[in-house]
């Protein structure tokens, strides 16, 4: 009960989340956990870390791991034109001679932006979508300014459909959560009928439910449909962004501490050490005018893959562990939900963590982060 404690000491009892769940790790064994509040409120279900937690953001680091597995493959490369891939030319229409790469998407310097929406539901593709001039930043060349956008995971979904023939939910099923013995999936659909039985409800701070209601069962449909939800008829490739790999990976907390654990071994078998190494160095490091860090919170970003406490200038606020040591991972910020993970690597430990019923516009901390997630990340 620490966490909600803490929080009522220091904040109103509105701002007290709903749940909160922290996992510790370091390369040899999962160490201690806390959860606090709970999964369901309707049925007064308790909060686990083996409970499944849609972790948003965090999704793409899930979705970078498996790029990397195709690029290993030599099924994608990182540098190519992804309109090979997709068939068709991707291109900002203010910079048509320059080729848009997985490495820009991974690292959100691809010139994409979310102004035309990212959200693209059953029936509508993704190449009219970014046929919209909103879609692009008409202002910076591909390749030279960060712009955090979700819409770039849609497109590297879509290419990974494209050059696998696979659906992106099978895809990932296949290429990670299988490989590292993970029951989890995007939208539910590979999660098994326990892990879906035991879904965490992701409320407003006003209790009033976000998403994942699922009392027990599967959702009917996994995508934003244009009624009826048929699925039967999709060609992968052509709309990436219907399992959501921008934000609606299933996974608990235990699952990413082993995705940590998987890291701190190296890769195992899953990823080549270098693989790892490419994933983490930083493709784009803020330099004061290059980029939107979005008030301090990213200051360096590699594929798919956050540094924390970089230093790099006095108005970078990225040291969520208030310890000034430099971690690797991801955050994750959605529907009331904050979500972390965090490795680091010198000392060889990590930890993994949620909480859920957060204010869109909860108090920061010290850094640009929120009170919660401070909290969470230096727990003793």
């Amino acid at each position: 009960m620490a966490a909600i404690a803490f929080l009522i000491a220091t904040a109103s009892v509105s701002a007290v989340p709903a749940a909160t769940v922290r996992v510790a790790f370091d390369a040899r064994q999962i160490g201690a956990s806390a959860a606090t509040g709970f999964a369901d409120r309707a049925t007064a279900r308790p909060v686990t870390a083996d409970d499944p937690v849609r972790i948003a953001s965090l999704s793409k680091f899930v979705v970078a791991l498996g790029v990397m597995r195709m690029v290993e493959a030599n099924t994608l490369g990182l540098d190519q034109d992804v309109s090979g891939y997709l068939g068709w030319a991707l291109r900002n229409p203010s910079y048509p001679g320059v080729p848009i790469t997985l490495r820009m998407l991974l690292s959100h310097t691809s010139s994409l932006r979310d102004d035309a929406d990212y959200v693209i539901p059953l029936g509508q593709t993704i190449r009219a979508r970014l046929a919209d001039p909103r879609a692009w930043d008409g202002g910076h060349r591909p390749g030279s300014w960060f712009r955090y956008t979700n819409l770039n995971f849609t497109v590297v979904a879509s290419v990974m459909e494209s050059a696998s023939g696979a659906r992106f939910d099978a895809l990932m099923a296949r290429l990670v959560f299988a490989p590292l013995k993970l029951d989890a999936c995007f939208n539910w659909t590979t999660c098994s009928d326990a892990k879906v039985a035991r879904a965490v409800v992701l409320y407003a701070t006003d209790g009033s439910v976000r998403r994942d209601n699922l009392a027990g069962k599967r959702p009917s449909c996994a995508v934003t449909p244009d009624l009826p939800c048929d699925l039967s008829g999709y060609v992968p490739g052509t709309n990436g962004a219907l399992f959501s790999p921008q934000g609606g990976a299933r996974m608990s907390a235990r699952d990413l501490a082993r995705i940590g654990q998987m890291m701190l071994r190296r890769g195992e078998s899953f990823l080549k050490p270098a693989s790892l190494a490419l994933l983490a160095r930083p493709q784009w490091v803020f330099d004061g005018n290059n980029g939107d860090t979005e008030g301090g919170f990213y200051c360096s970003y590699g594929l798919a893959v956050q540094t924390l406490a970089t230093h790099v200038r006095p108005d970078c606020h990225d040291d969520l562990f208030g310890d000034g040591v430099p971690r690797i991972g991801h955050a994750g910020e959605a529907y009331g939900l904050r979500s972390g993970l965090w490795i680091d690597s010198k000392r060889g430990t990590g930890v993994a963590f949620f909480a859920t019923g957060v204010a869109d516009d909860a108090a920061k901390g010290g850094s640009a982060f929120t009170i919660v997630e401070e909290h969470l990340a230096r727990m003793k």
